[in-house]
């Protein structure tokens, strides 16, 4: 049997969760979906989704994990034997974002190294899309391994498997204490020369003007929960395992409050710091910020690296920028990763280096598709079925066991015994009512518009193959694995 490592400060903890919380996201989605829901009003709906939402389910994964000190299926099936599969369906989803999500990484330091040279040249968009991916046309013309990319994701999984094999308190809490504050530093530091460029009030306005007719579309608070809910990484076990390292006197409410408002405010200083950048650009070409703006990889990517070519000291922003998008993609790599490993170390008694090793090494094999011609497309399909399949609908079956099924008085008890701020009647109303309705109003809708229209306008046979059937098997391995081990036990 062995011994439940611990984080070793309370601090090394609260830097962790932030790292898993602050990631690619936080960079190349939070701008963009404030931008599009009422600008400067938005920050009213996402205020109000973190205090009911965001926050509550946050503080009851660090109860739940704090209580139970073990790996997310062990959780589950403590809780009861029938439920185990949701661990495993949680974990499985964890392993599916961990072999996507480490080709951005790879691709981030791809980039970190052309920031040097300004590699991607006077066309960015040609750069990436024809030269570094060589994309291909359709999703199944895989056409071979691009092995720069191939490289660059093994070097993402050194760095990860390095800090995974070092243990909790001296992996993960000491990678944490480097990565998150000097992602900060760079990003206050690329922030603050931002916002002096030539356009950047232009850009700041349309980012942060309220428009609060906006505040009446219920699609604008949807958003808002939908954004806060992929950002903090709860419903899919990371939190609950990271929080089944803390030590017995640990405050979660307090923890939770902190963890929560450090992502939002990372969220606000990188749409400062990308509307600056992009209202510089618009400034540049002499056309309104809505002509240049963008999300996601197209962003981060081909967006920025346009930018960068146009400002003064573009070696130092582009330097700067991408090395605080691989420091943000990495902490959060580590947390999916570990949600995994911890499994393995539960559920076999193996050690930690072998169980970080075994899953680096799966991890790594399972990944080439993302390293093939056609990579982008899959991970496009990939990312939106799970996040919409996965995410949220795991994070919506959870809640619904944890608040009704379980009843929520003996996790309210384990919190408040060690945290100064008491959770009470309001804490157990948004978990109860709230929450639940908001997640099963967007898996509903989400469901209900990827089957009238299918996404991205791919063929249908690869929205089946990458995105249906991934859903439909990892639900349907959950179960197969939970009957399998149940079976083995009797």
């Amino acid at each position: 049997m062995h011994k439940r490592e611990q984080w070793g400060t309370r601090a090394g903890f609260i830097l962790a969760a932030i790292g898993s919380a602050i990631g690619l996201g936080n960079i190349w989605r939070f701008p963009y979906v404030a931008y599009e829901n009422g600008g400067g009003a938005f920050f009213i709906p996402y205020l109000f989704a973190m205090l009911t939402a965001g926050i509550p389910f946050l503080i009851l994964e660090f109860g739940v994990g704090h209580k139970f000190k073990t790996s997310v299926p062990n959780i589950f099936r403590s809780l009861s034997g029938r439920w185990e599969w949701l661990g495993w369906w949680q974990l499985l989803v964890a392993f599916i974002i961990s072999i996507y999500y480490v080709a951005v990484v790879g691709w981030s330091i791809s980039y970190f190294v052309l920031a040097f040279t300004r590699g991607w040249g006077a066309d960015p968009a040609n750069f990436f899309f024809k030269t570094y991916l060589q994309l291909s046309d359709t999703p199944f013309a895989f056409n071979g391994i691009r092995w720069p990319i191939f490289g660059a994701i093994l070097c993402a999984w050194f760095i990860c498997w390095g800090v995974l094999f070092s243990g909790v308190k001296k992996g993960i809490e000491s990678a944490s204490k480097i990565f998150m504050p000097l992602l900060f530093i760079m990003v206050l530091i690329i922030t603050a020369r931002a916002v002096t460029l030539d356009g950047a009030k232009e850009g700041l306005n349309w980012m942060f003007k309220p428009d609060f007719s906006a505040l009446l579309n219920f699609k604008v608070w949807i958003a808002a929960y939908g954004q806060l809910f992929f950002s903090l990484s709860i419903g899919f076990a990371i939190m609950l395992t990271y929080a089944s390292y803390l030590p017995e006197d640990s405050d979660m409410a307090n923890n939770g409050f902190i963890t929560a408002f450090c992502n939002c405010g990372f969220s606000i200083l990188c749409g400062i710091m990308v509307f600056s950048v992009l209202g510089n650009m618009a400034f540049q070409q002499g056309v309104g910020v809505d002509k240049v703006v963008s999300s996601g990889v197209g962003l981060a990517f081909v967006t920025i690296p346009t930018a960068i070519n146009s400002l003064p000291g573009p070696v130092f922003f582009g330097t700067l920028f991408f090395a605080a998008l691989l420091f943000a993609g990495l902490s959060s790599m580590v947390s999916v990763c570990e949600v995994s490993v911890s499994a393995l170390i539960d559920r076999f008694g193996i050690s930690r280096k072998i169980a970080a090793s075994l899953y680096c090494g799966i991890g790594i094999l399972c990944g080439i598709v993302f390293a093939s011609h056609s990579g982008l497309l899959v991970l496009d399909i990939v990312d939106r079925f799970i996040n919409n399949f996965g995410v949220l609908a795991g994070g919506l079956v959870e809640i619904i066991f944890l608040a009704w099924i379980c009843g929520l008085d003996g996790f309210k008890g384990i919190i408040n015994l060690t945290s100064d701020f008491k959770v009470g009647t309001l804490w157990a109303f948004c978990l109860k009512i709230i929450t639940p309705a908001v997640l099963g109003y967007m898996s509903i809708s989400n469901l209900i518009g990827d089957i009238k229209t299918p996404y991205g306008g791919y063929p249908s046979l690869a929205l089946f193959v990458f995105g249906w059937c991934m859903v439909g098997g990892i639900i349907l391995l959950s179960i197969i694995i939970n009957l399998t081990v149940q079976g083995g036990e009797k």
